[in-house]
């Protein structure tokens, strides 16, 4: 009998150890914490972690509109909005047609460079057509909600449970740039007839006339770069106008695990992939500036040009999401200097990074997506501030 009621009395702590897990946040987790950045020639920095918003599902891309909002997607298909330090309880749009598989669902957003003018936001995600595919769509947005009728930038790009990309962004020639993923058949990356693996550039719905391959039979007009893996992170240096991407390597079943990378991306240049990885170059191959193995998983990039930290004006920052970190680089046009990892271990898997209006640094956790160990208020949305 004491036996049984030992046997019960150590189930019951056991389910209470791990309610108790689940349900508070982690060490480094909770609000307020003050880190420190290594800084530079100038010294230390030191930074506070805030909130911005708890309780979300997956928040793939934020952005920032004109007039102070910030705007959001969570992966199951809802555009959110942050106004005036506070969650709207509804979202802007919900998309009905998005397939949310693995990795997938609904990802990038970005605004038309006129935003204050025409209102125009534009979204990527996957849906279910011949297979799964990624489309690009444009929407009004009013303020309240999103406008009935939509545009169909490009659609029926290849897409699967894994590798599916997508972040669009707009880019300093006004040109609206995608990366996509290999859908996990690798081949397609350096095939010029697919768009899988690749890095698009359109206008808003028509195809520039510079594109590198319009005039190449066979190729498809809107690539720009190719022979990507899977590439989710894109930014362009202030002053060179040089595009960055930080992109996933191989994950056991398509190459050994690591050989994740930062891209210098011009083009018409092939980036390598499958025929070339982690440290292997071949002639007419272009090869990373930086290679992470172990893996760190990017999934974002931005170069930093606010005045909250002056510090870090022109370096390169990226969300990792098996790294759990934040890294930041120190670059002197296409060399890399130095670099960091910022809040390592400390709040799970990060994607997003991307700056704000008033200079901090927002970032996002992904510890709902399957991967991580989500605290009670994941996922979150947070921001690095100075500390005072």
């Amino acid at each position: 009998m004491a036996r049984m009621i030992r046997s019960v009395y150590h189930a019951f702590a056991l389910v209470y150890l791990f309610m108790t897990a689940c349900g508070q946040p982690p060490p480094g987790k909770g609000e307020g914490e003050i880190g420190t950045s290594q800084g530079g020639s100038s010294g230390a920095v030191q930074f506070r972690v805030e909130t911005v918003a708890s309780g979300l599902e997956v928040p793939w891309t934020i952005t920032f509109t004109p007039d102070g909002r910030v705007l959001f997607t969570e992966r199951p298909g809802r555009v959110r909005v942050i106004e005036n330090g506070s969650l709207r309880p509804e979202p802007l749009a919900t998309i009905e047609d998005v397939e949310q598989t693995g990795e997938s669902g609904l990802m990038g957003l970005t605004l038309h460079p006129q935003f204050a003018q025409n209102r125009f936001i534009y979204v990527a995600y996957a849906y279910r057509g011949d297979g799964q595919r990624v489309r690009v769509v444009r929407f009004r947005e009013t303020g309240d909600t999103v406008t009935d009728s939509r545009k169909v930038i490009i659609e029926d790009i290849p897409a699967a449970r894994f590798h599916a990309g997508t972040r669009a962004r707009f880019g300093p020639d006004g040109k609206l740039y995608i990366t996509t993923g290999d859908a996990t058949q690798r081949e397609q990356a350096r095939q010029l007839d697919s768009l899988a693996g690749k890095t698009l550039r359109l206008n808003d719905g028509s195809l520039p006339p510079d594109n590198p391959f319009v005039n190449r039979q066979g190729a498809r007009p809107e690539v720009w770069s190719y022979g990507h893996r899977n590439s989710q992170g894109i930014a362009w240096q202030p002053g060179s106008g040089l595009q960055f991407q930080t992109e996933h390597g191989p994950s056991g079943f398509d190459g050994p695990g690591g050989g994740d990378e930062v891209n210098i991306v011009e083009k018409a240049k092939n980036y390598g992939w499958p025929t070339v990885h982690h440290e292997q170059s071949h002639e007419g191959m272009e090869s990373p500036i930086l290679l992470y193995t172990p893996a760190v998983a990017p999934a974002s990039a931005m170069f930093y040009s606010g005045s909250a930290f002056p510090q870090f004006r022109g370096n390169f920052l990226f969300g990792n999401l098996k790294g759990e970190c934040i890294i930041r680089v120190v670059l002197d046009g296409r060399r890399v200097v130095s670099q960091e990892r910022l809040l390592e271990g400390k709040y799970g898997r990060i994607r997003e990074v991307a700056e704000g209006p008033d200079g901090a640094i927002y970032f996002s956790t992904s510890n709902r997506d399957g991967r991580g160990s989500p605290a009670q208020v994941d996922d979150r949305i947070l921001r690095l501030v100075p500390a005072k």
